[in-house]
């Protein structure tokens, strides 16, 4: 009982004053009442005894203070004092105050909108239940893996291994019914963009296509109707139902909650919606971005346009494509099922694929799931991180900046400081008074940088990371974000404010209290400062040295010949309907569209290709030259494009041997290419390669020679970075089936003028067609560059702010010093002193402290290049000439921020200075 009774009357003290404040003066007037009655019976007069009832019993004030004091609560009551003492010294200082917190805002919400992408980027896991018992299964080999065409990421590890992220159908199949080490396996594949028509309003939408089990193995139940469940998932082109998203629905459908039975066309096939699903389900790809529609994968052959050379994709030996999911088993570890499944998926690949004798099989391998493909952490952990490392600097910089301006404050207020510690003030009160200016100053900067952050944190990704598509991306901003800005804001208050209140406790009284006393300790305390300034400008160097890797990285990229002439091309995709344009009508389509844009006025000229050159994607091949032997254990694949007969000349790539394609080739039956330089050095070094002939198929009963008719200059095919390789051009028309194709119109106007026309041409042959992805050549060789320009233009801003926060820091602890120096100045100038010399030696000083610092700094940029060696291109991490052109802008902007103060000294009139001391 008697805690409870403490327990209130600690309430009641902390939020109840006035209610404590009543009890204690009714408690104190009856005492008083009291002993003046006992007073006045001992001969005392009223009024005396009154007077000497108070004098003993003393104030209320006194009794309230010593029982909050009994009650555990008089700390926050010093606490109140402190805050509101340190916002009246604030709100006196509007100009410091406006500096600090501005800065600390600045980096604060840096740091918190970087942490907000990156903890999306990196950290999020699927929005399912156990997210952390989901595997994802993905293949790797060597460069003679049997593996030959692949739908989906394909890349190599710094070993030189391939690495793929899917399987053919048939292999999934065999894994899944051999499993026995993992839960249930099951697949999925992101379609990309479909043409949908949703109330008779035509839109582009995002399908992911799901295996029949997906939904009960990871467990997710829509908000409205049904899942996708096995017997939607049935025979190839059944099951023309789908599961909406949780976004689809709002934006589509308003949220009507009878959506289930309503029909959507998709590619032009109606579709039956079926369910929502829940607004924390991403699908299994991704965790930042979220399909618009799910439907079975039994539907891929009417969704998708199949290939005559590899064959019905559901039963296809050749093309890798499905990705593929399963959850744990209690007692299994990840190696255990990794070798047992290992073992099926051998026997599936002898299976279905016939290897060679010197092909090698794909390794399994069996890794974390929570994040699905994981896209956004293999490609965007490095950057992140190094971002991270950025903004943290800059927190850093801010953070020295606010203290030695707190610095400089608490030494011109230590005559205040000495008063108090005079009139029996602790040092600790002085030490908590000045870390309480501190964190309120904090307290400011982390507010404004949070509000920063929440409208920053959906805006960045969009212009940092072109690899998301422009869907809906989930940035959350929840409870850990503030957890995080919280943490931030104390830890930078904490930083900031150490070192002054550690200055202010070293009050000396008696030299404080005497004027002009105390020169020397307030000399020996500026060191302080100094040491902050040169630390701030090391910061600022390796900062202003990333910067500069950065945009000479940008600068190299955008010097780089293409290969091409990028101006005036604009490009869009037509993707026709499967169901209404079969192979080879698919191909019909796109001759008729190509003759029709090409009569549309401000067209030069228009070609095809089924890859637009520099965007990031991929599609190779083997190269069979005829009579040669094959697999000799040398890499012989090429990369390829089917094109129209005249790309050469719409993109303007020369030839060098050899003639471009022509309408005959187009016309007739005889198969002819064009290589890249590239490719004759590879597959015929030495020889002349014009007449020769080579395949792209193993299989006899399916291969087709293709004559080499021409050799062209080197292009770069998917990325500025990667040096030009092998790749060889086919006719479109030539091939049994093209599906959708992207167009590339030379324009002798704006690209962008010529759109509503060329619209208008297509609908004129189908009204159902609409283009896709419109941009021109230039924007899309800049998307693949994005990043770099993001990365130059955050760089720069950051250095920028170090620069901005080295120079105020230069110059506060130069003028602070002048001031200080008066009078020696004076006596310098008395003596005779030139005053081109007093000038000189206030900017060697700051010269030699501005030297440390870029030294130092130097130094760090060394160290630390390493870690963004693999983000540059075309120099390393120790350039010269971006760690040269840091310290020269460092050391101009110092001379330039030192030169008022040097000024100032010079002019100082030495009888004004003597008296002044």
């Amino acid at each position: 009982m008697k805690f409870f009774a403490r327990l209130r009357s600690t309430v009641v003290s902390l939020f109840r004053r006035s209610e404590l404040a009543s009890q204690i003066e009714e408690e104190l007037r009856f005492h008083l009442e009291a002993r003046a009655d006992d007073l006045v019976r001992q001969g005392l007069s009223p009024a005396e005894a009154a007077r000497q009832a108070r004098m003993e019993l003393g104030s209320a004030n006194t009794h309230h203070d010593e029982v909050r004091r009994s009650l555990g609560v008089r700390w926050f009551d010093d606490l109140l004092a402190d805050l509101r003492y340190a916002a009246r010294i604030l709100r006196k200082n509007p100009s410091f105050t406006a500096i600090a917190a501005g800065s600390l805002a600045l980096a604060i919400g840096a740091n918190t909108t970087i942490f907000s992408v990156a903890n999306a980027a990196l950290y999020e896991r699927l929005g399912v239940p156990h997210p952390e018992q989901l595997r994802l299964l993905h293949l790797t080999g060597d460069k003679n893996v049997v593996v030959h065409a692949s739908w989906g990421e394909w890349d190599k590890d710094d070993g030189g291994r391939s690495e793929f992220d899917s399987f053919s159908y048939p292999v999934y199949q065999q894994l899944r019914r051999d499993n026995t080490v993992l839960s249930e396996i099951f697949a999925f594949k992101n379609l990309g963009q479909a043409n949908a028509t949703i109330d008779g309003q035509a839109r582009v939408v995002q399908v992911e296509l799901v295996s029949g089990n997906l939904y009960e193995q990871i467990g997710i139940r829509p908000v409205v109707g049904r899942p996708i469940v096995s017997s939607d998932d049935g025979a190839p082109g059944t099951g023309a139902v789908a599961v909406i998203s949780n976004a689809l629905w709002r934006h589509s459908f308003g949220s009507d909650p009878n959506v289930v039975g309503k029909v959507i066309t998709v590619n032009t096939l109606p579709i039956t919606v079926i369910g929502v699903n829940p607004p924390s389900f991403t699908g299994a790809k991704s965790v930042q971005v979220s399909p618009d529609i799910f439907m079975p994968i039994s539907m891929i052959p009417v969704l998708r346009a199949e290939s005559a050379r590899l064959g019905p994709i559901l039963s296809s030996r050749l093309l890798f494509w499905i990705n593929v999911m399963a959850r744990t088993k209690p007692g299994i570890s990840d190696e255990k099922a990794r070798a047992a499944l290992q073992v099926s998926l051998d026997a599936a690949i002898r299976s279905t694929m016939s290897p060679e004798a010197d092909e090698t099989l794909p390794t399994l391998e069996v890794t974390d799931g929570s994040r699905g493909l994981n896209f956004s952490g293999k490609h965007l952990a490095k950057p992140l991180n190094v971002l991270l490392v950025f903004v943290g600097l800059v927190l850093v910089l801010a953070c020295a900046n606010v203290a030695n301006l707190m610095l400089a404050r608490t030494l011109a207020r230590q005559r205040e400081m000495s008063v108090r510690l005079a009139l029996g003030a602790g040092r600790s009160r002085i030490l908590r008074q000045v870390i309480t200016e501190g964190m309120l100053l904090s307290a400011a900067g982390g507010t404004l940088g949070l509000v920063a952050a929440y409208f920053g944190h959906s805006t960045l990704p969009r212009f940092l990371f072109n690899v998301w598509e422009s869907q809906d991306l989930h940035i959350p901003f929840d409870w850990k974000i503030f957890a995080f800005t919280a943490v931030l804001t104390l830890l930078s208050g904490i930083l900031f404010a150490a070192l002054p209140a550690w200055a202010a406790t070293r009050a000396e009284i008696n030299s404080s209290l005497k004027e002009g006393a105390g020169t020397a300790t307030r000399h020996r305390k500026a060191l302080s400062g100094r040491a902050i300034v040169a630390f701030q400008v090391a910061l600022s160097t390796l900062l202003l040295a990333g910067a500069g890797l950065f945009i000479r990285t940008l600068i190299h990229l955008n010097n780089i010949d293409p290969g091409f002439r990028a101006d005036h091309l604009l490009l869009f995709e037509i993707s026709p309907p499967s169901k209404s344009y079969p192979a080879p009508q698919d191909i019909a389509l796109h001759h008729r569209l190509e003759d029709a844009i090409r009569v549309v006025p401000g067209v030069e000229d228009v070609a095809l290709s089924d890859v637009v050159l520099i965007a990031n994607s991929r599609s190779n091949a083997n190269f069979n030259v005829e009579g040669r032997s094959r697999h000799n254990g040398s890499d012989e694949n090429s990369d390829l494009a089917n094109v129209g007969p005249d790309f050469f000349q719409v993109m303007r790539i020369p030839i060098v041997s050899g003639r471009a394609f022509t309408q005959q080739d187009a016309e007739s039956p005889r198969a002819t290419a064009v290589i890249t330089q590239s490719a004759a050095k590879k597959f015929f070094p030495g020889e002349n390669p014009i007449g020769k002939r080579f395949s792209t198929d193993d299989d006899p009963g399916r291969m087709i020679w293709y004559e080499i008719v021409g050799v062209c200059a080197d292009v770069h095919y998917n990325s500025l970075r990667r040096k030009p390789e092998a790749l060889h051009f086919d006719l479109y028309r030539q091939q049994h089936e093209i599906g959708g194709a992207s167009y590339i119109v030379r324009t002798a106007m704006p690209p962008e003028a010529i759109v509503p026309s060329l619209r208008a041409a297509v609908q004129r042959i189908d009204k159902d067609l609409p283009l896709i992805d419109i941009r021109t050549q230039q924007e899309q060789i800049d998307a693949t560059t994005q990043q770099e320009r993001i990365f130059a233009s955050l760089t720069v801003g950051f250095g920028v702010l170090a620069l901005a926060l080295a120079c105020v820091g230069i110059y506060g602890i130069m003028t602070y010093t002048v001031a200080q120096r008066t009078s020696e100045i004076g006596i310098r100038l008395a003596l005779g002193a030139q005053r081109a010399r007093v000038r000189a030696m206030v900017l060697r000083e700051s010269i030699w402290l501005t030297v440390i610092g870029i030294a130092a700094g130097l130094v760090s940029a060394v160290a630390l290049g390493r870690l963004v060696k693999s983000m540059l291109f075309g120099l390393g991490p120790n350039d010269p000439i971006s760690l040269t052109g840091a310290g020269l802008l460092l050391l101009a902007i110092a001379v330039t921020a030192a030169w008022i103060p040097a000024a100032r000294a010079s002019r100082i009139e030495p009888m004004e200075a003597l008296r002044h001391d």
